[in-house]
Parts: C-alpha cells; sequence; structure tokens
C-alpha cells in the first residue's frame, strides 16, 4: 500500500532528498574520520581528494578521489561520524515509541518495525558487509546477457568504502537519456528483468534500489551489455534472501495473478496468498490489492457483470493483464478507501504484521520497479513490466519441477516411463506459457513503438525536428 503511485505527491518529493540530497558532513570531519579509521590521512591514499560531496545520503556522502596505488579515479563512501552512536538511540526511541504506540492502541501493532530495524541497520553501517554483498551480486550476474554493471570494489573498512569511479546520471533523468539516445522503454524492461533475476532466480535480492542508488551511463566500449547503455546499480548494504519454498510459491501466486480469472485460478490465488503471506480468504482482496498496487481484480469474468461490481465505478480486470492504465480515478479511490472505509486500515496492518519480512521487502522493490517505469514515462502498457516479471516466474516454476523430477528418477530410473511423461509434461507446459508471454512481449513492444513515433510526429508537426526528439523522449 506503501506505492508511490499512491501516497501524495508532497510526501513523496519531501522524502526524495533523503536519496542523495542530505546535509553533508564538513570536510574537517571527514579527515578526522579517514585519519581514525585508515590510521593515515587522505593524503597517503590518494594524490587528489574532491572535498566537495558529489552525493549525500542518510548514512553516508561520496567524494571523488584519484586513487594512488591503482592509479584509477574512485569513489569514497563515508560515513557520517557518529552516526553509530546517534543510530542506537535511534533504534531506542523507535523500539519505546512503538511500544507506547501498542499499549495505546492495540490493533496498530508495529512492533516488528523496531526488530527489523534493530536487525538490519547495523548491516548498513557495515561496509566490509556492503563490499561483501557486491561481489556476490557480480558473481551472481556473470553468466548473464545483461546491461547491469556493479562498481569494483578496491577496498573496504567498517567506515570507508573505495570503489570504482562511475560517471552517469539517475537512471530517471529523461533529458540525460535523450541526450545519450537511450530508449527509456529499454530502460524500464532491463530494471524489471534485473531485479526479477534477483528475487525469482537467485533468491537474493538488493533491498534498496531507489533511483538514488541507480546510475545509467551511455555504454563502453569494453561491456556485456546488449544495448547502449548500462545501468549501476548503488548501494549494496543491504541484500535480503528467500527460502526455496517462499520463491517458488510467490512465483505460483504471481502466475495465477497474470493468469485470466477462473475457478480453480482463484482458488490458487487464495491458495499461494495463504502460503506466502498467511493471508485468510476475508483479506485476500486487500492483500491482493497492496500487492499489485491496484483495485483489486474479479473473481470471475462473470463478477465483473453481477449487480454489486456493476455499482463500482471502477471496472475490475480479471488478471494482471488485462489491467487498463491506472486513472487518477483509480489511484484517488484507493486513498480514500484507506482512509474512509471502516476497518480496512486495520486489516493493512494486521496483513503488513503477519507477512514474512522478505517478502515486505520485496513488495516494496515491485512497487519500485513500478514507479521507476512511471518516472520514465514509458510508452509501453503499464502490464509490460508484469509480463517479464511472468517469464522469470515461469522459469523458476519450471527449473523447481525439473529439479523435483530429476529427484525423483535417482530412486525410480532414468528411464522410468512415468518420470519421462511427468519431465516432458511438466516442460511443455512450461514451453507453453513461456512462449506465449514472448509473443506478447512483440505485441505490446509494437504498440509502444507506434505510440512513440505518434508523439515523435506530433512534435514534428508542432515545433520541428528538435520539438520531436523531444517528443519521443518523453520530454
Amino acid at each position: 500500500m506503501a506505492s508511490l503511485a499512491v501516497l501524495p505527491l508532497e510526501w513523496t518529493s519531501t522524502m526524495r532528498p533523503l536519496q542523495d540530497k542530505c546535509d553533508p558532513t564538513p570536510y574537517e570531519d571527514v579527515k578526522a574520520l579517514f585519519l581514525s579509521d585508515m590510521g593515515g590521512p587522505l593524503s597517503e591514499i590518494f594524490d587528489y581528494f574532491n572535498p566537495e560531496p558529489i552525493g549525500v545520503a542518510s548514512l553516508a556522502q561520496v567524494h571523488i578521489a584519484h586513487h594512488r596505488e591503482s592509479g584509477k579515479t574512485v569513489a569514497v563512501k563515508l560515513q557520517h561520524p557518529h552516526l553509530l552512536e546517534f543510530s542506537r538511540i535511534d533504534m531506542e526511541m523507535v523500539e519505546l515509541t512503538l511500544g507506547w504506540i501498542k499499549r495505546w492502541f492495540p490493533e496498530f501493532e508495529f512492533t516488528w518495525l523496531g526488530e527489523e530495524m534493530r536487525e538490519n541497520l547495523p548491516k548498513e553501517l557495515d561496509f566490509t558487509n556492503e563490499a561483501r554483498n557486491a561481489r556476490k551480486a557480480m558473481k551472481n550476474f556473470k553468466n548473464i546477457n545483461t546491461s547491469l554493471y556493479i562498481p569494483e570494489v578496491i577496498l573496504a573498512d567498517k567506515r570507508v568504502l573505495i570503489m570504482e569511479f562511475i560517471e552517469g546520471s539517475r537512471v530517471d533523468d529523461l533529458e540525460y537519456l535523450a541526450a545519450h539516445n537511450i530508449d527509456r522503454n529499454k530502460v524500464s524492461l532491463e530494471l524489471s528483468r534485473i531485479f526479477s533475476q534477483m528475487v525469482y532466480i537467485d533468491g537474493w535480492f538488493h533491498a534498496d534500489p531507489h533511483p538514488g542508488n541507480l546510475l545509467i551511463r551511455p555504454r563502453p566500449a569494453i561491456s556485456r551489455s546488449p544495448y547502449n547503455f548500462e545501468i549501476v546499480l548503488l548501494d549494496h548494504g543491504l541484500y535480503f534472501d528467500l527460502d526455496k519454498s517462499l520463491r517458488i510459491n510467490y512465483s505460483k501466486l504471481w502466475l495465477a495473478l497474470i493468469s485470466p480469472a477462473s475457478p480453480e485460478n482463484n482458488a490458487d490465488r487464495r491458495k499461494y496468498a495463504q502460503l506466502v503471506g498467511n493471508v485468510d480468504s476475508d483479506q485476500y482482496l486487500i492483500f491482493e490489492a497492496a500487492l499489485t498496487g491496484r483495485a483489486s481484480m474479479g473473481d470471475t469474468p462473470e463478477d465483473q457483470r453481477s449487480g454489486n461490481e456493476s455499482q463500482s465505478p471502477l471496472k475490475r480486470a480479471s488478471s494482471m493483464l488485462d489491467q487498463l492504465p491506472q486513472t487518477e480515478q483509480e489511484v484517488e479511490a484507493l486513498r480514500n478507501a484507506v482512509m474512509t472505509k471502516e476497518g480496512l486500515l486495520i486489516s493493512v496492518f494486521d496483513i503488513l504484521r503477519k507477512v514474512p519480512r522478505r517478502l515486505l521487502m520485496v513488495f516494496k522493490l515491485n512497487d519500485l520497479t513500478r514507479s521507476l517505469d512511471h518516472a520514465l514515462s514509458t510508452t509501453h502498457s503499464t502490464v509490460r513490466v508484469f509480463v517479464v516479471m511472468a517469464k522469470y516466474c515461469a522459469t523458476a516454476v519450471w527449473e523447481d519441477e525439473r529439479q523435483a523430477v530429476f529427484d525423483r528418477m535417482r530412486g525410480s530410473g532414468l528411464l522410468s516411463s512415468g518420470r519421462l511423461v511427468e519431465y516432458f509434461s511438466a516442460w511443455w507446459r512450461y514451453e507453453r506459457l513461456y512462449r506465449k508471454f514472448i509473443v506478447l512481449e512483440w505485441y505490446l513492444d509494437l504498440q509502444a513503438q507506434a505510440r512513440k513515433f505518434t508523439a515523435w510526429f506530433r512534435g514534428l508537426w508542432r515545433t520541428g525536428f528538435e520539438g520531436a526528439h523531444k517528443a519521443a523522449a518523453g520530454l
């Protein structure tokens, strides 16, 4: 329910500076921290160090420097001094406040937020943990044809991290994309592929990929990227893993949401919602809205034509692929429902309390992916990123089924006719579903190109070639 499309603009615009525009630590304090932690002055490791930070987030700030030993231009990430002491006070205050809220309003159960903060904040404050995560992520994507690039870590200490400097811009900077002839539709789809690979295939994912942690740059001469750009992922301080059963059941839940409504499929939606989120049938529709960021879908095609349904101003789809673009009316309806419908907010809090903590972080990741697609002003359908995700869900389920068949073959023999039929049946289900998604991708991309060409032509008609270029770039 924390989708950026649903939260008021005043909230999101106020919080955005926390990503990379906080108040900086004074240079004298930076030098003192470096001397304390690294055992020597800045001049001992760097022959140049820019005292002005290029980015300042809530936990740390980044400076450009030139590393003596490697001869490389580097980014030096320095934790704000005294942050550890203040974070301990913050954690105590958060837990105390949440405890009082629970005492006064027992239905508002938020003490788990304090537990999560106490477990995860120390991980983010240890930059050696960030270095390990960055190296593991590089290893996971080593053999994948991707535009993802993770900067090389040169040196890591608890409060100091020295890494390769990458020059680029925020991934949602439309003017930068237009200047370098980078297709914003492809950027959005690559972001969806990267994070789908992490969640559904690897089961280990970056927990904070906001636009301040995502850079884009033109593809360098030596690169694995299949496109004319690279997406640079920063700030690897916090990753989460998903156990296999949760990952596969979550994939199956999304496949059920993407498939058309039917009595059998509706039962699957509720079944997997219960397995992954501990959500009972009464709370399912609220859970579905929180997961998808959309008004709940109809149980069956006939449900949309029922008497009760006709009273709603919003047309309900039977699957995620049937969803129309989200309108202001739908966003306003979601906001009003949360704020005014009796018992709804309490049900949301109850779901948040019951859902596995890892899954809440996946919800956050889903919201960020969708909000980036919106920020990039893409011309493809709003369901396009869901089709990308569906392909990874289908692959995850197929790999699990294939492994299960192989395990059973070890007991009954490789040439068991029953096991071979089981294997090829699972393979055919996967191939049929995957090919369906490929055809749908082709159709949606054709639509997107038509919309982009239409925008280009209108811009040309109004203001000439410069206007055509800007219109096609979403400017």
